[in-house]
């Protein structure tokens, strides 16, 4: 078990004993996942592991394009 102190921005250094037994390396992405009395780290092999861990658009992917591109141009005016 290893303890780690949460940071103003809410960012944790993961012991470097840690990232090495688990080969995490910089920029690695991780899915944390809530679990009974606490949480679970773990790493994924590529961005398809993490599609589950997303959350839905509340919209189709062609309507936030289009309202922000509308956003964007109302904006430079």
């Amino acid at each position: 078990m290893h303890a780690v102190k949460v940071l103003p921005k809410g960012q944790i250094t993961l012991p470097k004993n840690v990232r090495k037994k688990l080969g995490i390396d910089v920029g690695d992405a991780l899915v944390l996942e809530d679990v009974k009395g606490g949480i679970m780290l773990k790493k994924g092999k590529t961005l398809f592991d993490y599609i589950g861990f997303l959350p839905k658009p509340d919209m189709p992917i062609e309507d936030m394009i289009e309202k922000a591109t509308e956003e964007a141009i109302r904006d430079r005016v």
